[in-house]
């Protein structure tokens, strides 16, 4: 059941689902203001409409040894679709990068990575990283600290239409 518009209750799970993923649906029902019947209902018509993609335990990284984040800037030889779409399927096998994005500008991916120090970090740039074919330029931004870590997106939870009485 894809639904085009989402309504106030709509947004509402969406908020608390990102803020709190195992909510029960009892207390999410709740804080939506109608019963568990019809928001269990809406919970999985959002899952297979697309609009929740999964839900995941947030890990702390210090606790498991990994104290080292960096953000490289990697530039690529060649940027034909069909070298783009190779990097994006290599970085896909390397457990430290935990993100990659394809940027417009002097950097064609921006990548996240995680490593336990400063020398693991070295050893997977020089291993895997600017080993890799077609790289042209890494260039390593350590990060310092994080002052904000939010993740999802800002949900609007009075905008769009109101609820009809049936769906409550």
């Amino acid at each position: 059941m894809q639904r085009v518009k989402l309504d106030r209750i709509d947004r509402r799970i969406l908020a608390d689902l990102q803020a709190d993923g195992r909510m029960t649906n009892v207390e999410l029902a709740r804080r939506a203001g109608i019963s568990a019947p019809p928001c269990l209902r809406r919970v999985r018509a959002l899952e297979e409409a697309g609009y929740i993609r999964g839900y995941h335990a947030e890990i702390e990284p210090h606790a498991l040894g990994f104290n080292v984040t960096v953000f490289a800037h990697v530039g690529l030889n060649s940027q034909a679709e069909a070298d783009l779409k190779a990097f994006e399927e290599l970085v896909l096998a390397w457990p430290e990068v935990r993100e990659c994005h394809m940027l417009a500008g002097e950097t064609d991916f921006l990548l996240k990575i995680v490593a336990h120090d400063w020398d693991d970090y070295q050893r997977f740039l020089t291993t895997k990283l600017t080993a890799a074919p077609n790289i042209s330029h890494v260039k390593s931004s350590l990060a310092i600290r994080n002052s904000k870590h939010q993740p999802g997106i800002p949900i609007d939870v009075e905008a769009g239409p109101e609820v009809d009485e049936d769906e409550r």
